[in-house]
């Protein structure tokens, strides 16, 4: 569908499992090599099912696993040297890696709070300080996507931790988008609402649960791994090159205060 990802190579982090796992498999279908981030042997089999998948035997491999922790300074240097030894170089850049967990915020634990900005905002810096490197060394117009979430924008009670993780990542995101682009590189956002994960089966199971959430969405509808994806594509391909800075929400309409949908208030 984006010819002018054919060819080209991304790094994913967190592409193990849920919005990663799809993003880089949606990558490969448009021809491009991935190097696919998992943190622990525990998420390395499903990382490999993508390598089983889409490097054909006889053939140049088109996916590279890295097991590396994003939230730690050594992390995102292995990403980029797996993709320079392998594919040469990099054109497209996702700080996917996140972690979430509900606690009221007077009980939340000190290590908790440190945990999630870890990953979930010290690891896009890592990653996209380590993209941004290569691009400007190589004189590359490259492309950082970031994962944010609907709750850089909308507060989200017992999850003060994980809320202000994606709030700093939108920030961060617009500022190096600003920084970098009279070098041509690209940085935006995606804020996914409610999406079908692995993370979320469990809540999504229950009818009652489900209901109450699609009843926060306007479309009424739970999102697909698939429609995360297929925005993380657009933001990596030529179609979306006057597109920087900016947030994508994919996410229903929640993010339009569906509760004022009767024009209540």
């Amino acid at each position: 569908m984006y010819p002018d990802l054919n060819g080209k190579t991304a790094v994913v982090t967190g592409a193990s499992v849920g919005l990663g796992h799809g993003i880089a498999r949606r990558f490969l279908q448009e021809g491009m090599s991935v190097v696919v981030n998992f943190h622990s042997d525990k998420h390395r089999g499903e990382a490999q099912k993508l390598a089983d998948e889409f490097n054909a035997p006889g053939e140049t491999a088109r996916v590279v696993l890295v097991q590396a922790d994003i939230s730690q300074e050594d992390g995102a240097p292995k990403l980029r040297d797996a993709a320079l030894e392998h594919f040469g170089g990099i054109d497209v850049w996702v700080n996917n890696a996140g972690i979430e967990s509900r606690h009221p915020t007077h009980e939340l634990p000190l290590d908790v709070w440190e945990k999630t900005l870890a990953v979930n905002l010290t690891g896009v810096f890592l990653g996209s300080k380590a993209a941004l490197g290569h691009f400007v060394e190589q004189d590359r117009k490259g492309c950082i996507v970031n994962l944010s979430s609907v709750h850089e924008r909308i507060p989200w009670p017992t999850f003060a931790h994980y809320a202000a993780s994606k709030g700093g990542v939108k920030l961060f995101s617009e500022t190096i988008a600003l920084e970098y682009a009279h070098l041509g590189i690209r940085v935006n956002c995606i804020a996914p609402g409610a999406i079908e994960t692995p993370i979320n089966a469990e809540k999504f199971e229950d009818p009652e649960a489900r209901a109450q959430t699609e009843r926060m969405i306007p479309l009424h509808r739970i999102g697909t791994v698939e429609q995360v994806a297929a925005a993380a594509v657009w933001l990596a391909s030529d179609e979306s090159s006057y597109v920087t800075g900016t947030s994508l929400f994919v996410d229903g309409g929640m993010a339009l205060y569906p509760s004022f949908e009767r024009g209540d208030g």
